[in-house]
């Protein structure tokens, strides 16, 4: 059971690919998911590629918590780009996939110059001995769910529009490095990462859940320039109730509120009060995050 696709942030519609193929594969056969890196956007216009939501490390990872038995993830590449339909039916569902039935999205192309689509898949499944089926389109607030509708929500901040759509809250891995400390020189101390290249919510301040080994930790994140202090752009965080080194550390960042968007204060004493609300604030929208939302986190 394959059930190919992008599923750039394994969103609201690309889980319904999966329960469908879940279904159907019954006891008996394994659900494939099959995406391509990089994205094709990616590999035909790289100047005007959108950021993407998830790595594919972290696509493979949310894929088999999502249901998934195995991910095959194919080279996206100029050979790859240059396949038939039939090649591609023949060279990566057939040989490599040993597909028996094949789960897709309504709007499935393939092939050179997307000139497969679903009913090309059919004929060819028919004389190649799967079955297809289809999942529509999956809606949500009167519009399609999309990994581009959840793009728009993060860059304007939307973080609950977009975890709403993904099911889970947005993360960003990213590693724990050394900052300037100006943090904890006013009372704040913050982790300073250096993050994936995944898209990142607006500038702004954020209510966050924190993951390192295992653990989630509440928090508030700045994302931006920093502009009271002209320091340039960073994402920092800082921790509730936490105080370990963590310098070097693997870490995720879950942003659960749009708290504010960053501005310049006058001074310290401003800066200071503003910070101490934004932790009241975010203690608040924390209060009321459910598992769900952090289960792959």
């Amino acid at each position: 059971m394959v059930t190919p696709g992008n599923y750039d942030g394994v969103h609201l519609g690309h889980r319904a690919l999966l329960a469908q193929a879940r279904a159907t594969a019954g006891e008996t056969l394994d659900v494939v998911a099959l995406f391509f890196d990089p994205h094709p956007t990616r590999f035909f216009a790289p100047d005007r590629a959108q950021p993407l939501l998830t790595t594919p490390m972290r696509r493979r990872a949310i894929l088999e918590s999502a249901g998934a038995d195995a991910v095959h993830v194919e080279r996206f590449d100029q050979a790859f780009s240059s396949l038939s339909p039939e090649q591609f039916v023949d060279d990566v569902l057939c040989q490599r996939l040993r597909a028996r039935a094949v789960i897709v999205g309504e709007d499935f192309r393939f092939g050179k110059k997307r000139a497969g689509d679903v009913d090309a898949l059919r004929e060819l499944g028919t004389s190649r001995g799967f079955s297809v089926a289809t999942v529509s389109a999956q809606r949500s607030g009167g519009a399609v769910v999309s990994s581009t509708r959840i793009r728009h929500a993060l860059m304007e901040g939307r973080v609950r529009d977009a975890s709403v759509l993904l099911t889970r809250v947005h993360d960003v891995g990213g590693v724990v490095v050394q900052g300037d400390q100006r943090g904890r020189t006013i009372g704040f101390p913050t982790a300073n990462l250096d993050c994936e290249d995944v898209l990142l919510p607006s500038d702004g301040v954020y209510a966050v859940v924190f993951a390192i080994d295992g653990e989630h930790v509440r928090g508030v994140a700045n994302l931006g320039v920093r502009p009271t202090f002209k320091a340039g752009r960073s994402v920092e965080v800082h921790l509730f109730d936490f105080d370990r080194d963590i310098y070097g550390a693997d870490v995720r960042v879950g942003f659960v509120k749009r708290l504010r968007g960053e501005r310049t204060f006058s001074g310290l004493p401003a800066l200071i009060a503003q910070i101490e609300q934004d932790v009241v604030e975010a203690k608040r929208a924390l209060g009321s995050v459910g598992p769900d939302l952090l289960r792959d986190l």
